[in-house]
């Protein structure tokens, strides 16, 4: 199936339009509407509240979807709700992180992890860092490339039985806890092509950097 990608309002440089894929179905979050020129594409679909921006004319091959100001769910979470609803099981999430909200960044977090328990696989990417979360009992493999550090936090507040493997740093059996960044600014080590990281319990956010 296409995958979803949701543009919020943190600033996007062109650049990030090479990870954008024909098929892909976009979703404008608010002022992430201004996003659409810098990647050359226009949305398929535009949802908020339109407190951060003008609401915008959008032709009519486009859906507009007017949230209301009091609400529960930000601009971005009903967007990757609408994403779920529609049965995307990938999501790619653009202009959710940094800007000048660091709540705003955090909040998206939450909403990247609230897709990953959802069955969607979400990604959280600007143009030097990528995000990815790994759920309890789960494994994943990471091929070394243009990312040089790669740090993994407890997005639960603790996680147990954090192993990693062809690090610098390698960890067995570890627990982790929100009190104490032990995961963060690993690399590969030396002649190893791939990290391996799994997790029994608690879920890890998955942060991987480009060297400065």
């Amino acid at each position: 199936m296409a995958r979803c990608v949701i543009l919020s309002a943190c600033p996007v440089g062109a650049e990030l339009a090479g990870l954008l894929r024909p098929g892909d179905y976009l979703i404008a979050c608010d002022a992430g509407y201004q996003n659409c020129e810098a990647l050359g594409r226009r949305p398929d679909a535009v949802v908020g509240d339109f407190d951060s921006a003008p609401r915008p004319e959008v032709p009519g091959d486009e859906k507009l979807v007017v949230l209301p100001h009091v609400k529960d769910d930000t601009d971005t979470e009903y967007a990757a709700q609408l994403a779920a609803r529609q049965g995307f099981d990938e999501v790619l999430m653009l202009g959710c992180l940094g800007g000048r909200r660091l709540e705003h960044t955090l909040a998206n977090l939450s909403t990247g992890l609230g897709l990953e328990k959802r069955g969607v696989r979400a990604v959280l990417q600007d143009e030097r860092s990528r995000v990815t979360f790994l759920l309890p009992g789960q494994a994943r493999t990471y091929q070394k490339g243009e990312y040089f550090y790669l740090s993994v936090f407890p997005m639960e507040g603790k996680a147990s039985g954090v192993n990693i493997r062809g690090a610098f740093y390698e960890l067995t059996d570890a627990e982790l806890s929100a009190s104490y960044p032990l995961g963060v600014s690993n690399e590969y080590a030396p002649g190893s092509q791939a990290i391996t990281l799994s997790v029994k319990e608690g879920a890890l956010v998955v942060v991987e950097t480009k060297a400065d």
